[in-house]
């Protein structure tokens, strides 16, 4: 891996943010929050054991997929088809877990939040009123948020039992077949998600869909992520630069209203690389709608090439974490809604601002605006996507 050199700016930017790392909790706006406790709590950069993701959901047997390449390690579970660690060298060689999880599949099904590490769809992100109308015809899809669909409700993929196959040591395919009218959904839609490790130190996830009939299709991941390793403590100090000059604005229910606005001059401007927490609590109405960073950034990058979004480097590990994608957009979350409900792999409840995740996707509420860059798929149509989260240090 390449060593990453921090500017002396950067130093003094996170050195001055250190000082103003918040303590606020907030209450999950995603479901009602349920402390959980872990009896099997990992050692510090341990993957965990298969054993305890064997099992059956709604007939459906789930496992856990541990994919190789060097000194990089990934677990995957079929159910959710999500990322439940991600062990990655640090600035000393150390390894270091970076994706903040659970450590059986019996624990993901009763915590708080549901969206640990999963790929979400059909439709990732917020729909107003969970309505959308396509060809003349409305539809009504769950409602989980605020009023409003966020990834897909109750139904979407990550409570969903994907068909696996690993490929070889560095690659997972995985399969799921989305009938028509789930979760007020049209159409039966085919998705097929591929993980696979690359040789420049990347996890990479090509997505596929097809339709039988017009239905919206946003798929992402919403893996979380620690560069410091899961348990550390706070993003805030995280270094973030995300190549965008325009961000979605948003209403209280955190829907978009009308044209991406420009970042210029608000503490959405991360063109230059600049500490999480230097700005996420000034007096900001949109700051304050979604309790600190929630919100869409429209890439500078040419939609549908494969381009950097942005990176983000961990303070005390010196990991750095490029994501690329062929996505036109990318939702950064700053973790404002955890408040310690749920204890991770290695024992420790995840707070307030200790996770991250970078979402690369269309526009939140597409279905919703004509001028947006459209998610309707259609028949005899494809839907292809390509992200990569490229780790050096």
């Amino acid at each position: 891996m390449q060593k990453l050199v921090l500017p002396a700016l950067l130093a003094v930017v996170v050195s001055l943010c250190a000082c103003q790392s918040s303590t606020k909790t907030e209450t999950s706006t995603d479901s009602t929050a349920t402390t959980m406790t872990d009896s099997t709590a990992l050692l510090p950069a341990q993957l965990p054991d298969p054993k305890g993701f064997d099992s059956e959901i709604k007939g459906k047997k789930t496992a856990l997929y541990i994919l190789k390449n060097g000194a990089v390690q990934v677990a995957i579970t079929n159910y959710g088809a999500r990322i439940v660690g991600l062990i990655v060298p640090d600035k000393t060689g150390k390894p270091t877990d970076v994706v903040p999880g659970f450590s059986t599949l019996a624990i993901y099904e009763k915590v708080s939040e549901p969206f640990f590490g999963p790929i979400v769809g059909r439709v990732g992100n917020r729909i107003a009123k969970g309505k959308f109308i396509i060809d003349g015809k409305s539809y009504q899809t769950e409602i989980n948020n605020n009023g409003n669909t966020l990834h897909s409700g109750p139904s979407g993929f990550h409570n969903q039992v994907w068909d696996a196959k690993q490929v070889d040591d560095k690659t997972l395919e995985l399969t799921y077949v989305s009938k028509d009218g789930e979760g007020g959904f049209p159409g039966t839609l085919t998705t097929k998600v591929t993980y696979s490790l690359t040789a420049d130190n990347a996890i990479r996830i090509d997505y596929t869909a097809t339709t039988d009939k017009a239905t919206p299709v946003n798929l992402t991941n919403h893996a979380f992520f620690n560069l410091n390793g899961e348990a550390s403590g706070t993003i805030d100090n995280h270094v973030l630069m995300i190549d965008a000059d325009r961000y979605s604005a948003v209403d209280k229910g955190l829907i978009p209203q009308g044209e991406p606005v420009s970042v210029e001059k608000t503490p959405f401007d991360f063109r230059q690389p600049t500490a999480i927490g230097l700005r996420v609590d000034e007096k900001n109405e949109q700051l304050g709608f979604g309790g600190g960073y929630d919100h869409n950034w429209v890439l500078n990058k040419k939609a549908g090439e494969l381009g950097k979004a942005g990176e983000v480097v961990g303070d005390q590990s010196g990991i750095k974490m490029e994501v690329l994608t062929t996505e036109p957009a990318m939702q950064f979350y700053g973790g404002n809604f955890f408040k310690g409900a749920d204890t991770g792999k290695y024992g420790k409840p995840i707070g307030f601002r200790e996770a991250l995740a970078l979402e690369t996707q269309h526009y939140p509420d597409s279905p919703n605006h004509p001028a947006y860059p459209s998610t309707i798929l259609r028949p005899g149509q494809t839907y292809r996507q390509t992200t990569e989260y490229r780790f050096s240090n």
